[in-house]
């Protein structure tokens, strides 16, 4: 089951690991006013751990012969810690009383779904259900289309 995402598992494992640096270097060019802000730093974190997170899972499903239950447990664990950050990401963010941060509750709410689908892709896999590899890829997906979003907007803050 896990075998059969190889090929998808290679290819996000490099693109979220290059988009991971990606990041890091567009952060470093105004890195002064990132450290400065109150929000825009866990923002960043949270987008980077996004793509942690996918890359992570990525590579379990890379590992030669690793049991579906391991795979799912191991998903569930890197899920979790990445949704503890999340949610105090999640709390610094509400707590912000600039009132210009009209989208507030969006800049860390899309932060969530990926760690959504791989809470259901970890307990699917695990009890070696069908569906749950597909969850997984959502997951990765919605990982970098979370983190793309969620570093722009912090990029482009940097810069009001």
């Amino acid at each position: 089951m896990i075998a059969d995402w190889s090929e998808f598992n290679v290819a996000m494992a490099g693109a979220t690991a290059a988009l991971a640096g990606l990041v890091i270097v567009a952060a470093s060019v105004n890195i002064r006013e990132i450290v400065d802000s109150k929000t825009l730093t866990a923002r960043l974190l949270a987008g980077i751990a996004a793509l942690v997170l996918a890359l992570t899972v990525s590579a379990l499903g890379l590992v030669p012969d690793i049991d579906a239950v391991w795979f799912g447990v191991l998903t569930l664990a890197v899920t979790a810690s990445v949704t503890v950050l999340q949610v105090n990401v999640a709390r610094l963010i509400a707590r912000d009383p600039d009132p210009a941060d009209r989208a507030r509750m969006l800049k860390y709410l899309v932060g969530f779904l990926p760690l959504a689908a791989y809470a259901a892709a970890g307990v699917l896999v695990a009890l070696q259900h069908p569906s749950g590899m597909y969850f997984a890829a959502v997951g990765c997906v919605l990982a970098i289309v979370s983190a793309i979003v969620v570093s722009w907007v912090a990029l482009v803050e940097v810069l009001r």
